[in-house]
């Protein structure tokens, strides 16, 4: 288990890094959410093709695959949308809904184990959350996108429990950014931006934030029940105000430390526990 935390606190820390390429091209250099989401996922598959076994191919014959591959699609997609117009805060507080989103649907549909302590500190590392983000909710187009991608995420990461035992963390990485990006070609191609170095450099940077963060947390999630992990999806939030306060130079005040502790101890004690 400790491995497991391990991994998913590397692959939690670079997904976040890809998501503020991701708001830095759509909101510093007016490229379209629909070519940061395309560009993703092809840079991707470039990226790992030639480390991907030949049986990552046969799985692209299974529907479950694509369904999958289609979740995460579809919260990548929202989540630029949304990093566009919403400011990073607003975003990750909506966002958030995911890790909870997994955690009942794990235990409803996959029939994976809960507890009452385990629910208890799930909400105590959301109610840390929203000390950190302080979100001012208030009803926006952007904050409903970031809902969705939270959706989205959340039923992506069950899915990634259920399906983790077809293949191996990298042929099912394959298979997510491969489906991923045929999807989103067609999107992705009407919304070319004028290729500048500052543009090249953060696409390649959200590209590969995403791809290796993702593949960490398919081997996070071979080798532990997603109940468990769940709560550690929370780790986002110390990547995030780490780069909050490097490229926006927002340093976090007395209540968001307060925040990131209660998000660090509830999953690290849910972690922890046996049961």
């Amino acid at each position: 288990m400790l491995k497991a935390v391990l991994i998913m606190f590397v692959a939690m820390s670079l997904i976040p890094a890809g998501d503020m390429a991701g708001k830095l091209l759509t909101g510093s250099h007016g490229v379209s959410p629909a070519f940061v989401a395309w560009s993703r996922f092809a840079l991707g598959v470039l990226m790992i093709l030639p480390f991907t076994p030949r049986s990552a191919f046969g799985l692209l014959k299974d529907p479950r695959i694509w369904f999958r591959a289609l979740l995460l699609a579809g919260g990548i997609f929202s989540i630029q949308t949304a990093l566009r117009t919403e400011p990073l805060a607003d975003v990750f507080a909506a966002f958030f809904i995911g890790p909870i989103l997994s955690y009942v649907l794990s235990a409803l549909l996959l029939r994976e184990p809960t507890t009452t302590i385990r629910s208890l500190l799930m909400l105590t590392g959301f109610a840390g959350v929203l000390l950190v983000v302080r979100p001012g909710f208030g009803g926006t187009t952007g904050l409903a996108w970031a809902l969705l991608a939270g959706c989205f995420y959340g039923s992506f990461l069950t899915a990634s429990r259920w399906l983790s035992h077809l293949g191996s963390p990298l042929a099912l990485s394959f298979t997510q950014l491969f489906v991923s990006g045929l999807v989103l070609m067609p999107l992705g191609l009407m919304h070319l931006p004028t290729l500048t170095p500052a543009v090249a450099g953060f696409t390649t940077l959200s590209a590969l934030g995403s791809m290796l963060g993702n593949l960490l947390l398919l081997v996070a999630y071979a080798r532990a029940p997603s109940t468990k992990l769940a709560p550690l999806v929370y780790f986002q939030l110390i990547a995030a105000t780490g780069l909050g306060w490097a490229v926006f130079h927002d340093f976090p005040d007395a209540i968001t430390w307060a925040g990131l502790a209660l998000v660090l101890l509830s999953g690290l004690a849910s972690a922890a526990l046996r049961r």
